[in-house]
């Protein structure tokens, strides 16, 4: 039998590192998003936290263990929200943190890298561009790559997510925001460990999909663009080791439309008070566009990320009414 790159063990183990502040987040149903989605909906809010994403968990694996090998700094790409997570997580170990993204970057996000006290550098181009500067800057100082997804402390930090619910269920499916694969294939494998009769269900925009073509291709498939509201999951090329991951233990993966993206948004704002940046209503569009596959069911979605830029917040909030 194949396995994933993850360890069970050691994710519950990583809970010990990671600052309490990233545990043990909300989980609750959400009733009122029941009669506009049309079954039975649970947030699991990764919202609630000092970067206000759930990458916190994950950073905090990467800089506890450079802080204890006594390790000075680290380069990462980033859309926004890995960066604040590092910036944040190497500040308090006194680490040397360098973010790399794309001018096209939210720029709420690249603000909140700034403040956290991480240098930033601005690439043209789009995120794969800034994978590829952050791999120049490590090799030429010598320094820590922090490589989201490919580095496993990122997918067993947010692994850690998926043993909340696990202990709290039960429900019937989980709707993970899919990009790079870290929450997707962490959260996946400890459901398919501890609640296996449990649907993972991958989303990601259609703008979007090299993650999910791969997925239904079972090779690496790259796409020439990425192009959608939802940045934070806006990659072209998978990588190899975790697409090997993710066709173990995800059960679908769905792309969802720009529409229906909004869409989400808004709902979340309207009937649960929610904040959510585009990324993070991707598990609520899903529901809005297949709505028979879970009528009836009780679903959790993973609300991953609210660094959001206001003014067009407001614009796609607003938008409909």
């Amino acid at each position: 039998m194949r396995h994933t790159r993850l360890d069970l063990t050691r994710i519950r183990s990583a809970r010990g590192l990671i600052d309490p502040v990233f545990l043990d987040t909300p989980l609750y149903r959400c009733e009122a998003l029941d009669p506009v989605l049309g079954c039975a909906v649970s947030i699991k809010l990764e919202t609630a936290n000092p970067v206000r994403s759930f990458k916190g968990r994950g950073a905090e694996l990467v800089a506890s263990g450079l802080a204890a090998a006594g390790e000075r700094a680290l380069v990462c790409a980033s859309a926004g929200n890995l960066g604040q997570a590092a910036a944040w997580s190497g500040r308090r170990r006194g680490l040397d943190v360098t973010v790399v993204a794309s001018r096209r970057a939210t720029p709420a996000k690249l603000d909140r890298v700034r403040a956290l006290g991480a240098r930033l550098e601005l690439v043209d181009g789009d995120h794969e561009r800034a994978r590829d500067r952050a791999a120049a800057i490590a090799a030429r100082d010598g320094i820590r790559l922090l490589e989201d997804s490919l580095d496993i402390e990122t997918c067993e930090g947010a692994a850690t997510i998926g043993l909340e619910p696990a202990e709290a269920g039960p429900f019937d499916a989980v709707l993970v925001a899919l990009g790079g694969g870290a929450m997707a294939t962490g959260v996946g494998h400890v459901l398919k460990a501890l609640a296996a009769g449990v649907e993972v269900i991958c989303v990601q925009p259609s703008g979007a999909p090299a993650m999910t073509l791969s997925w239904r291709a079972r090779r690496v498939v790259t796409t020439g663009t990425a192009v959608t509201i939802a940045d934070g999951v806006a990659g072209r090329r998978p990588i190899p080791e975790v697409l090997a991951d993710l066709l173990l233990v995800a059960d679908d993966a769905v792309l969802v439309e720009e529409a229906s993206i909004v869409a989400g948004m808004r709902a979340l704002l309207d009937h649960a008070g929610l904040v959510a940046e585009p990324s993070a209503a991707l598990g609520i569009a899903a529901v809005l566009e297949d709505p028979d596959r879970f009528a009836g069911r009780h679903v959790v979605t993973v609300l991953c990320g609210s660094n959001v830029d206001v003014d067009a917040y407001r614009g796609w909030a607003g938008s409909g009414r």
